[in-house]
């Protein structure tokens, strides 16, 4: 490829092939799909007359589900929405759909420490430190690594690290398109891997709960789930993506040649202080929290000593990692000044919550879908034919988990929120793969490796636009044809070594979280 930036965007546009027309066609046709809400929306409705129709067709279904332990047949048939029942608990229970839905509260506590730890500062700084510190040898290593890191804040490395990653690369006279493409691979496409638990955890989690308890009365889904997994996935991640941006993007870019200049600001001493005042605040509060488990008669534990089983520890998670980030996040406002007293703490939970609007409706409208679903019995019936179909085509094992795989990233490509998207296909995935004997845990994994790969080359993930404006600021040219021919490779290689990790993990029964197995 050519070494002058306008020839080697010029190039890739001369003619088109198959692939490109298929991105053509997914661009076109995604971006007539309407919003998550709109799409959650015209779900209930479908479900309340799709109900009447299956109950009057006399649709029902027997199979086995768990109760108290035990294993016992249920004859299940379809309840109609539009009976008089049902349009009484679509009204009635309207409300409760929405302030009941797991997901809601877990969110919106997470995002008050995180909110605190990001609007302070300290996320922003502790993600420039990691970088700039890396040797350059492992500058691409470490800006890949960061991007999986900054996870940990939901979106927040979509806006700081990929303009950092194309900033870096700059400085060090290599293309700046690689360090927004690596970058870029580490914070979207790494978003189910990270050493420590996020926001998403708990998110995802919540919508695994309520669709596991379709087919399990009482079962629950902790947001460490998929830790284990998670853990290892950020090392295989890691290296993928630094392999794919040194050994094929920066080769296929070429030499740089245009004449932006960029730089980053160095961390201040404030800065410095702040990070040592939240990291002694940081070890404080493990340390106070590792206290309250570790001992035998510990407070956090179960009845029974266990940490994990029915432990405050695992229940009160989400609470514990929101301090986590509250804590350091007012300690780091404080050395540096962007808090100073606590009216400040507070308009930092506020910002963070008003990002959350157009969340909180999507929940509203998934809540009252996924509560009409369940009550007309569809979700458990379709479940049970679904995991028929697939024991009478002998699907199962490794090729059911990487053919689910693939079908969330083909999903992913139109859905791109990673919640919504779940949430229309755990009330159908995760009872039916129960039936067949595997744990909700599992099945998220293979949910998550799915999106993780698509949302590197779908023109549809709402960061794109932002990601694509800030390409075209080394290179007027670069186009949509050009950031996602850049992220194909990236995108294949991570389905491989993503599968490959997957089907180990599947061959050696390893727990993929604590206390979350394989099987159920």
């Amino acid at each position: 490829m050519s070494t002058n930036p306008q020839a080697s965007t010029g190039s890739q546009t001369q003619q088109k092939g198959i692939l490109d027309k298929l991105l053509d066609f997914i661009e076109k046709y995604g971006n007539k799909l309407p919003h998550p809400i709109t799409i959650f929306a015209i779900l209930a409705i479908l479900t309340i007359f799709v109900s009447a129709v299956a109950e009057m067709g006399g649709l029902s279904a027997e199979f086995e589900r768990v109760v108290d332990g035990e294993v016992v047949t249920d004859d299940v048939e379809v309840q109609s929405l539009l009976s008089t029942e049902g349009i009484r608990m679509i009204f009635s229970d309207a409300v409760d759909n929405f302030t009941s839905f797991a997901p809601l509260g877990t969110v919106l506590v997470a995002m008050i420490g995180v909110g605190v730890a990001d609007n302070s500062g300290l996320i922003q700084t502790v993600l420039r430190k990691i970088v700039m510190s890396a040797p350059n040898k492992l500058i691409t290593m470490a800006i890949v690594f960061t991007g999986i890191l900054s996870n940990i804040a939901s979106n927040a490395g979509y806006v700081i690290l990929i303009p950092l990653g194309a900033m870096i690369f700059l400085s060090l006279g290599r293309h700046p398109l690689a360090g927004i493409t690596a970058a870029f691979a580490g914070v979207s496409g790494g978003f189910s891997a990270n050493l420590i638990i996020g926001t998403l955890d708990p998110l995802l989690a919540g919508i695994s709960q309520e669709a596991a308890q379709m087919y399990q009365e009482g079962y629950t889904v902790d947001p460490t789930a998929n830790w284990y997994f998670m853990i290892a996935s950020t090392f295989v991640v890691t290296f993928l993506g630094t392999y794919v941006t040194e050994k094929i993007i920066e080769p296929r870019l070429g030499e740089y040649k245009g004449s932006s200049e960029e730089s980053i600001d160095e961390i201040t001493e404030n800065e410095s202080k702040g990070m040592k005042w939240a990291g002694l605040s940081l070890i404080v509060y493990l340390i106070i929290v590792l206290a309250l488990v570790l001992p035998s008669n510990g407070v956090l534990r179960a009845d029974d000593g266990d940490i994990i089983d029915g432990s405050a520890f695992m229940a009160g998670i989400v609470p514990i990692i929101a301090v986590a980030f509250l804590i350091p996040g007012i300690f780091f406002g404080i050395a540096t000044g962007t808090v100073t007293n606590d009216k400040d703490v507070a308009k930092q939970m506020g910002k963070s919550m008003s990002t959350l609007g157009t969340y909180i409706c999507l929940v509203f409208v998934a809540a009252q879908f996924i509560e009409y679903f369940n009550w007309s019995n569809l979700g458990e019936i379709i479940a049970v034919y679904g995991g028929n179909f697939l024991e009478t085509i002998g699907l199962t094992g490794i090729p059911l988990a990487i053919s689910f795989v693939i079908l969330a990233g083909s999903m992913n490509l139109f859905i791109t929120s990673g919640s919504a998207q779940w949430g229309v296909m755990a009330p159908i995935f995760i009872p039916m793969l129960m039936s067949m004997g595997y744990s909700p845990e599992f099945i998220q994994i293979g949910f998550r490796i799915g999106d993780s790969i698509s949302n590197l080359i779908t023109p549809l993930l709402s960061f794109f636009p932002f990601i694509l404006a800030y390409a075209q600021r080394y290179d007027e040219k670069i186009g949509i044809g050009t950031m996602i021919s850049s992220m194909l490779p990236y995108s294949i290689t991570f389905l491989i070594g993503w599968s490959i990790l997957f089907i180990i993990w599947f061959i050696l029964g390893l727990p993929i979280g604590p206390g979350a197995s394989i099987y159920l």
